[in-house]
């Protein structure tokens, strides 16, 4: 009998399909249908012709399409992801149809107009990889365009593909303006580890069975964290994000994948008295074993030391060979008076709660902490930076006076703690939003991230005032690295909104309003991303801005162009006009 010859083809296959479909469909049934139906005829199929592909099949959520070319394939997946996003701009996040790709390289067997074997269900099993608005690809397929495509990858390791008998290597395209969020289809991102040792420092445990102490403990991690981001062999996790598994039963494998890290750190503080114990343990996330635990006794005068143990330890566990001088700046202690460190930790504590209260107890704290330590660097720079929290949300009682106070107490942190990181940036930030002295602040923000890279809170502040100064690319990388550093970070809101203004002065509006609606989906409450949505709606030629702007007024009605116009200390004339032309367009009132 004879064998019935099959055909044969190496192709470029791409799969897709809509993330979170069913959710989609079980909202609006007939809404989703349509949508997607539009989206195929007026934006997906049209693109897919322009670059020579083939639709092979098409399901109720997705599609197979054919390519002779793996250029053609992710050229074609890059212009409609970011078509998409820009038709997703003004779409709430629950509503949003959003494609996931996959893409492969490989032999192909055609019959009847279909095409079958691994190299389809290879493809099949990237687009699973992908995230909603995201594209991921082979290694063959990234081996047959890098170099030809102006693109930037992340290379996601080798892949355990169901159904596949060997793992494969895969690559996850940035597509900077793609719909990249965990919320529209409940599934957080996993981000790729980066090329140099990283961990995590959990809150750790409060044993003191005082409620009061909780404090202490958080600012003993804190401490941890800000010795441990001082080397600079070392990726370290934000405070921020990391605290956001605080009173929750951690999955250390699921947080590595969230966070984007190899090792953590867990453990537990008790006080009781003048007595102090710590315990700690380092933890592998992907293998689940513990490489190292120990217990720290002493006295509550010896807490800097007890501190300078722990992370040691840990980074002795991570690295091999760390310079003295890098080891010798990580024990350097902020003070040595006890009452005005626990009034510090007080201090940083209230800040989290975001809130005019907030603010004035936290200040009040600092303030109390440079009466006990005059030579307090970080107690000075926390207290004027109060008073730039005010100035941004408009609560300052007296401008000219509070905004000479605050340059004041920044000028004094520099002064002294002139190798303080945190210090430095804090202040450097101060001089610059309050002050009105950008090159100033660049200067000592720059100065403070050269010393410690890893900390989040400066490259924040970096984004703000490079906003300010015009450079806004660099606001928008700034803001990108912060929010690696510190991607669960409950203040990323304010990494966002620079993010977002930056976009904004680019004249990019579809992706300055995609941000501003991310976020006030997120915090409905928050004035300044209604006022971004607004502004980058109305020149950006959608007519939803009227919504954006009554929701903006409604939370702060004594919003004026003549004041929001003077509110951001903009360098650039033509973003002084570009956003007095956003605030007149959008309908904000003289």
């Amino acid at each position: 009998m004879a064998i019935e010859q099959v055909e044969r083809r190496l192709a470029a296959v791409l799969a897709a399909d809509v993330a979170g479909y069913s959710r989609l469909m079980g909202a609006d049934e007939e809404g989703t249908l349509a949508r997607l139906k539009a989206f195929r005829r007026g934006l997906v199929d049209p693109t897919i012709a322009a670059h020579r592909g083939r639709i092979v099949k098409t399901t109720g959520d997705g599609m197979l399409v054919e390519f002779s070319s793996a250029v053609d394939a992710v050229r074609c997946s890059i212009e409609a992801q970011h078509r998409m996003a820009d038709e997703n701009a003004t779409v709430p996040l629950d509503q949003r149809i959003e494609f996931r790709i996959g893409i492969h390289i490989g032999d192909i067997i055609f019959d009847d107009n279909d095409i079958f074997g691994d190299g389809v269900n290879i493809a099949a099993r990237l687009e699973g990889l992908a995230e909603p608005g995201g594209v991921c690809m082979s290694d063959d397929a990234y081996r047959q365009v890098r170099g030809k495509i102006d693109m930037t990858c992340d290379d996601m390791g080798p892949q355990t593909l169901k159904n596949i008998a060997q793992s494969m290597r895969a690559w996850r395209l940035q597509l900077g303006r793609q719909g990249h969020r965990g919320s529209s289809s409940g599934q957080t991102p996993v981000l790729e580890q980066p090329d140099k040792p990283s961990v995590a420092v959990l809150p750790f445990q409060n044993m003191s069975g005082d409620p009061e102490q909780e404090y202490f403990a958080d600012g003993m991690v804190e401490d941890i964290i800000t010795a441990l981001s001082r080397f600079k062999s070392l990726f370290v996790i934000a405070r921020n994000s990391s605290f956001t598994y605080k009173g929750k039963a951690v999955n250390i494998k699921k947080a590595g994948q969230e966070l984007g890290v190899r090792y953590f750190v867990e453990g537990s503080v008790r006080k009781s008295g003048d007595r102090v114990r710590i315990t700690g343990q380092l933890i592998d996330s992907v293998t689940g074993a513990h490489l190292w635990a120990d217990r720290y006794d002493g006295n509550l005068e010896d807490v800097f030391e007890l501190q300078d143990q722990v992370a040691s330890s840990v980074v002795g566990q991570l690295v091999t060979h760390v310079e003295l001088a890098e080891a010798e700046r990580s024990k350097r202690k902020p003070t040595s008076n006890l009452d005005a460190y626990d009034c510090y930790l007080r201090g940083r504590a209230s800040i989290w709660k975001w809130s005019k209260a907030g603010t004035e107890e936290a200040q009040a704290y600092f303030f109390r902490a440079i009466e006990l330590d005059r030579s307090f660097a970080i107690a000075h720079a926390s207290a004027g930076l109060m008073f730039s929290i005010k100035k941004q949300n408009r609560w300052m009682a007296d401008v000219e006076k509070e905004s000479a106070e605050a340059v004041l107490l920044a000028r004094c942190a520099l002064e002294l703690g002139p190798m303080d990181d945190l210090a430095l940036c804090v202040a450097g930030f101060i001089l610059g939003f309050v002050g009105g002295e950008l090159d100033l602040g660049v200067e000592y923000v720059s100065r403070g991230l050269s010393m410690n890279p890893n900390l989040a809170v400066g490259w924040n502040f970096s984004s703000w005032l490079n906003v300010y100064l015009g450079e806004h690319q660099i606001a928008v990388e700034h803001a990108s690295r912060a929010e690696r550093l510190s991607p669960r970070d409950p203040n990323m809101l304010q990494v966002k909104t620079a993010a977002a203004l930056a976009h904004f002065f680019k004249g990019q509006y579809a992706e300055a309003a995609r941000l501003g609606e991310r976020m006030v989906d997120e915090f409905p409450t928050f004035a300044p991303a209604w006022r971004i949505v607004a502004v980058s709606a109305a020149l950006g030629g959608n007519q939803n801005f009227e919504k954006a702007t009554k929701k903006a007024l409604e939370l702060d009605p004594l919003q004026r162009r003549s004041v929001l116009a003077s509110h951001l200390p903009l360098r650039r004339i033509e973003d002084r006009e570009k956003w007095e032309e956003g605030l007149l367009r959008a309908g904000f009132p003289r």
